[in-house]
């Protein structure tokens, strides 16, 4: 059994006045954000203003538009001087902020000073919030397994100086802890995290939160008539797989306003339908959507939102096996919706379809689901935006500038009841998928209309970012967590209530 992590390691303070040598020698390193041709009544502000002066003039040759040296001090401080000018939008003052702190990080600070001065206090206060949200995420490490640990010293505690008015960073910080969670649960080997210990892990880590687990294993699942989400897992060598139930209740609340779905397969062989080799190689990641589902609950529970949430994570591994459901299976499905099995590895629209359908027995005001659920969004977007999908068009518009305010970029696909088309069934009520395999991203999410009521607000994410080769925006992994800060964005300004009264 792996032990979890602490998700919220690093230390956070913020002192009010200019900082002094005393300051910078209790410092590893220290970063000073300027504008570009800052007042030279700046430089006098500050202790080894000189210094300062002639690295700001170095940044202006260096397309990373920063520079870096030691301070004329007793622990001869590192120090990195950087200018923010041409980042204008929200992803490219993320990515910025990343290289930043990965420039910061190769000193191997354990604490780390950061200033920021010259700017308008919006823009102070946005760039502090996009360095703390780089920092936190460079300084939690993902799960690894050598036999030999690496001796990098951890970046442990960050020192906001000059920082008057305080900066708040409740939200940034909620948005860290639920990527961190995200991004490493996703991380683990498949058997590593099976879903014995998938289930374990989860219910340890909610405990921390007062959020309360059950699970509705298989038999609780036959009962309830969950087939396709045990079409799935029937190919299973354990009856390990199920569906994790979590809920957020705040004083005073009974119902959950929002629920978030996420796929969890844990490892996707394709099943009868066999992917080949390479198709396979990061099969375990095929539960991000569950981890994402579980981080974003997570920190919308550590801001006390003043509304209820229900998580559920629906997972199983898609193996091969004798007793693996096959192609032209018939399945009914919780709603009663007959489904033709076309090909196996569409099982993630799957379990989500009776996960989809159970969640929407408690009559929430929003449902948002999150799953690496096709290749065609990925072909369509690349791995640099995510797909999202609604039974409701305002979403559209409303889905694409969060996306933009939080530097999680997303656009939105067509749900035109004509591509239903693609998946009649002459024996079924619906087709799980189209043989032709063309615009499977818009199919599925037209498969997974079919399980959510029309009368409650829907919302599918079909995470093509939640893996991008060197990071994104301010995550330096190849795993990125993508969604979590999406859904903070989106409810930043709104409950769930007031989110369907605006789709509506």
């Amino acid at each position: 059994m792996i032990n979890l992590p602490d998700f919220e390691l690093l230390k956070i303070s913020q002192l009010s006045g200019i900082p002094t040598r005393k300051i910078y020698d209790a410092l590893d390193h220290v970063l000073i954000i300027l504008p570009s041709d800052p007042p030279e009544t700046l430089f006098r502000r500050l202790p080894q203003g000189t210094q300062l002066r002639r690295l700001l003039k170095k940044t202006r040759n260096t397309k990373a538009q920063s520079a870096t040296s030691r301070l004329n001090n007793s622990k001869a401080t590192g120090v990195t001087v950087a200018t923010l000018d041409g980042a204008t939008t929200a992803f490219n003052q993320l990515t910025w902020a990343r290289k930043i702190i990965t420039r910061c990080s190769q000193d191997q600070p354990g604490n780390l000073g950061i200033l920021v001065l010259g700017l308008e206090e919006e823009k102070r206060q946005s760039t502090l919030e996009n360095l703390v949200a780089a920092a936190e995420a460079a300084a939690f490490q993902l799960p690894t397994f050598k036999s030999v640990k690496k001796t990098k010293a951890p970046l442990e505690r960050i020192k906001i100086l000059a920082s008057k008015p305080r900066v708040n960073l409740n939200t940034i910080r909620a948005q860290a802890l639920g990527n961190n969670i995200a991004r490493w649960f996703t991380a683990l080997p498949p058997n590593k995290l099976d879903a014995k210990n998938y289930r374990k892990l989860v219910k340890a880590l909610c405990a921390r939160y007062g959020i309360q687990a059950t699970v509705l294993d298989e038999s609780k699942l036959e009962r309830l008539g969950a087939n396709a989400f045990l079409a799935v897992s029937q190919g299973n060598a354990n009856r390990d797989a199920g569906i994790i139930q979590l809920r957020y209740r705040p004083p005073g609340i009974k119902y959950p306003g929002l629920m978030l779905v996420g796929k969890g397969i844990l490892f996707d062989t394709g099943g009868t339908n066999l992917k080949p080799f390479k198709s396979m190689l990061d099969m375990h990641m095929d539960m991000e959507g569950s981890a994402v589902a579980l981080g974003a609950l997570i920190a919308l529970a550590t801001l006390e939102v003043p509304y209820g949430i229900d998580a559920w994570l629906a997972v199983t591994e898609n193996r091969l096996s004798a007793t693996a459901y096959k192609s032209q299976d018939i399945i009914q499905a919780a709603n009663g919706t007959t489904i033709q099995i076309i090909h196996t590895d569409a099982e993630g629209r799957m379990v989500l379809a009776d996960t989809l359908a159970l969640a929407a027995r408690e009559k929430p005001d929003v449902i948002i689901d999150y799953a690496t659920l096709t290749g065609t969004c990925v072909s369509a977007l690349t791995e640099r935006y995510s797909g999202v999908f609604s039974n409701r068009i305002k979403a559209n518009a409303l889905l694409y500038h969060a996306g933009v305010s939080a530097g999680e970029r997303v656009w939105p696909f067509p749900m035109d009841e004509d591509y239903d088309e693609m998946l009649h069934s002459e024996v079924a009520d619906i087709k799980q998928c189209s043989e032709a395999g063309y615009g499977d991203h818009i199919l599925a999410a037209r498969f997974l209309s079919k399980f959510v009521p029309k009368d409650i607000p829907w919302i599918h994410i079909d995470l093509s970012a939640g893996q991008h080769k060197g990071g994104l925006a301010h995550i330096p992994s190849d795993i990125t967590g993508f969604g979590v800060k999406l859904t903070l964005e989106l409810l930043s300004e709104r409950g769930p209530t007031a989110l369907a009264k605006e789709l509506s």
